[in-house]
């Protein structure tokens, strides 16, 4: 006999898992993500409180804001996090069903791999499903009006009402479309709603929150240069500059040997004269107001405020393409090359006004604007991020809406339709595929669930009412009023979701599922602190791993 002793083929500081406990282990990380997220569904959704790294405080219930703060371990429980994001990122809302899904999704696959049922078999029937709950989707959605403004600010509501800013949903639902309706605009038949660029989210603290607004025009945190120019000017011509108004010193190095006293004031006359000619270019067209994005020297400012010229400097570049958006001015790169189309003119009125301890320029009142600013007042850095963060949402709602006008009922009756529909389906079905079918049908239930189980009403009592309900035709709009916990028509409530939103929540959610119930093997490399001399000094042992 000849006698082994036992070989190692990874690394000795490698761990390595494998089989059902990997799988198992997947599942119940899923299943915990999901569990922190869980009472942040619905209209009695309660705030998480999250304290970062640095100290600073987050106070939010947007799925994808806490998941964001909360550092994990285990490598399934990040993918959990990321899909949060992909779906903040793709249609803005939803980020926190798509996690309870997915966690759902993954717990109800855990019954089958305990029966020994192989992953690929529930992967297949979940593909199956997924499939047929979007055909199903598309079945329940119905077109929507995009010019009618009552339907749409139902629509945001709906998005709202699960947020902190529920109390002020009126205003919230009015600046979100007012803002959204404001950036969109079409070219060669194709729409373009650019939220991130174009609709800028200004929060000043103080004042309440009934003060927040859409302006019509750009606001930005700036003051005028020097203190003798205008501060309100009515109808101004705006040049808007990408060049700094200075002496520009030569982009490599540059020495200068000067033999003659007479050479050097030359030099600084040349300077003088450089400054001069290009406030020369720019007084040519007769603005009123110069905004650059780069320095103005003391020099320049002389000059421009000689000839009655505001100027602002040191804009930020999205700032400033924001102003050009908005008031139909060119940014400039070179001040000779300034025609008098470039001129903006736009707005009908610029001022600088003081809110706070700061000074805030105001261009407003413009004619058509393709961009805005939203102001937030409130009365904390809290209350204004969270405020921010719930109106992202509710505009990237209206986005949707817009881009695609499809609507399908909230409130939870959208997934017991579907539900409903796919239990059907499986009942024709044979073969041991049915089962892990099945479950997925039943694991979209856990919408509703929650819903009911977030107001404090009787779970298993409503969700039978409710599955007996959709089981009669013509009330696939029947779902649960996330306020009261009682089973209402969603018609009535005037909940609606787009179904842009639904589609990808139950994309993300079944693709995360499939993906983590496919993993069978983890293998984590630590390294050990001495390696990292070994490895140069070119050890053989390392030369193994």
């Amino acid at each position: 006999l000849m006698c082994y002793s036992s070989i190692h083929v990874i690394g000795q500081n490698t761990k390595r898992e494998s089989g059902r406990k990997v799988q198992l282990g997947n599942v119940n990380a899923a299943k915990t993500i999901a569990d922190i997220i869980r009472t942040c569904l619905g209209p009695r959704a309660m705030m998480k409180m999250l304290l970062d790294p640095m100290g600073g405080i987050v106070m939010t219930n947007d799925g994808n804001a806490i998941l964001r703060e909360i550092q994990v371990q285990h490598p399934a429980a990040k993918s959990m996090i990321e899909i949060s994001r992909t779906q903040d990122e793709e249609v803005g809302d939803g980020t926190t069903s798509v996690i309870i899904l997915a966690g759902e999704m993954l717990a109800v696959a855990e019954h089958f791999l305990e029966q020994q049922m192989h992953p690929t078999v529930i992967i297949g029937a979940y593909r199956k499903a997924l499939d047929d709950m979007i055909s199903s989707l598309n079945k329940i959605s119905t077109p929507v009006d995009v010019s009618n403004r009552e339907i749409l600010l139902k629509i945001i509501k709906s998005a709202i009402n699960t947020k902190a800013i529920s109390h002020w949903s009126d205003l919230a639902c009015g600046i979100a479309l007012d803002a959204v309706k404001t950036v969109e605009f079409e070219e060669n038949g194709r729409k373009e709603i650019d939220i991130k660029n174009y609709a800028k989210v200004e929060k000043i603290p103080g004042g309440i929150i009934e003060d927040s607004c859409v302006l019509r025009g750009i606001m930005v945190n700036k003051d005028v240069t020097h203190p003798r120019m205008r501060r309100y000017i009515k109808n101004p011509r705006i040049v808007l500059l990408d060049c700094s108004l200075e002496y520009k010193k030569g982009e490599s190095q540059t020495d200068i040997e000067i033999t003659r006293e007479e050479d050097f004031a030359r030099i600084l006359q040349m300077e003088e004269e450089y400054i001069q000619q290009i406030c020369e270019d720019l007084i040519r067209i007769k603005p009123d107001l110069i905004i650059t994005e780069k320095g103005i020297s003391d020099l320049a400012q002389h000059y421009l405020m000689r000839a009655n010229i505001t100027a602002i400097r040191r804009v930020r570049k999205t700032d400033n393409n924001r102003i050009a958006r908005a008031c139909g001015a060119r940014i400039v790169s070179r001040t000779d090359e300034l025609r008098d189309e470039d001129v903006g003119t736009g707005a009908r009125l610029f001022e600088v006004k003081k809110i706070g301890d700061e000074y805030f320029t105001f261009i407003t009142d413009c004619k058509d604007p393709k961009a805005c600013t939203i102001i937030l007042r409130g009365a904390s850095k809290e209350i204004l991020a969270e405020v921010e963060r719930n109106l992202q949402d509710a505009m990237q709602v209206c986005r949707n809406v817009l881009v695609d006008p499809q609507l399908v009922p909230g409130g939870g009756a959208t997934e017991m339709a579907v539900s409903h529909t796919l239990t059907e389906k499986s009942k024709v079905m044979t073969g041991v595929e049915q089962w892990p079918y099945r479950a997925a049908a039943q694991a979209l239930e856990v919408i509703p669930r929650t819903l009911i189980q977030n107001c404090g009403a009787s779970t298993i009592r409503v969700l039978t009412s409710l599955r007996a309900k959709h089981t009669q035709e013509g009330s696939q709009t029947w779902g649960v009023n996330g306020e009261t916990g009682a089973l209402v028509d969603m018609k009535d409530l005037g909940i609606w979701e787009p179904l842009a939103v639904k589609l990808q929540t139950y994309k993300t959610a079944v693709e995360t599922a499939v993906l983590l119930l496919r993993i069978d093997d983890i293998v984590s490399g630590h390294k050990k602190k001495g390696d990292d001399q070994s490895r140069s000094t070119g050890a053989p042992d390392a030369a193994q791993e």
